[in-house]
């Protein structure tokens, strides 16, 4: 298998910032919006974003990538505290809070992406929440009919900007509805849940929604 080398130094800096600008306009317009607007808000040419990026759906691919990676990423080393359960939860989920400007299509919402490496990563993410819960559950700091669905869903939910607030505020409200999320993880005073949440294959197609479908964020 070949590896394309790595970029110089100056190549890396305008791919990222093609790549922000993609997530905030993406974000504020859709993945409709014009690549020359993308090129634009990066402060590069549109040669520049075309070499990187040789059409919409190479770009689109990429923010949703990254966007899995980190994920997986938040999750990964929330497996790997397995002595505090409880902490890594929390842990894991001012993570994801941390980054989600970057999530913008994982957890916001996106064109489907049928892509090998973007369903890995999907699947790579439910397989590690559930062996987090399964070792939350075992140290008895978790309720026992919580899933991944459960924690995935939450977080897009936490993670989704609220229209027409200043940041600071977004973050605050989404750091109290965290907290109160976790301590309705605890298995003190529980009451049974309501019906299982869909399957994962359903939830994926759910946070990617549907081919041809747009994304439109909220406006006046």
């Amino acid at each position: 298998m070949t590896t394309e080398p790595p970029l110089r130094a100056d190549a890396q800096r305008n791919r990222e910032k093609i790549l922000a600008a993609a997530r905030a306009l993406f974000r504020e317009q859709g993945t409709a919006v014009a690549l020359d607007d993308i090129a634009r808000r990066a402060g590069v040419g549109p040669g520049t974003l075309y070499r990187r990026f040789p059409d919409r759906d190479a770009l689109v691919r990429q923010v949703i990538v990254d966007g899995f990676e980190i994920c997986l990423a938040a999750v990964e080393a929330a497996r790997a505290e397995p002595a505090d359960p409880t902490g890594a939860l929390e842990r894991l989920f001012r993570r994801v809070l941390e980054q989600r400007d970057r999530l913008v299509l994982p957890l916001i919402g996106g064109p489907v992406v049928r892509d090998p490496r973007v369903q890995e990563l999907q699947h790579a993410i439910r397989d590690t929440v559930e062996d987090v819960l399964a070792t939350a559950r075992s140290a008895g700091a978790v309720r026992d009919d919580i899933t991944p669905e459960d924690l995935i869903t939450a977080a897009a939910m936490a993670c989704r900007p609220m229209p027409h607030l200043p940041d600071d505020v977004s973050a605050a409200l989404a750091a109290r509805h965290v907290a109160v999320y976790l301590h309705g993880l605890r298995p003190e005073g529980a009451r049974p849940l309501p019906a299982a949440a869909p399957t994962p294959d359903t939830i994926g197609r759910h946070v990617a929604m549907e081919p041809d479908t747009p994304y439109h964020p909220a406006t006046d």
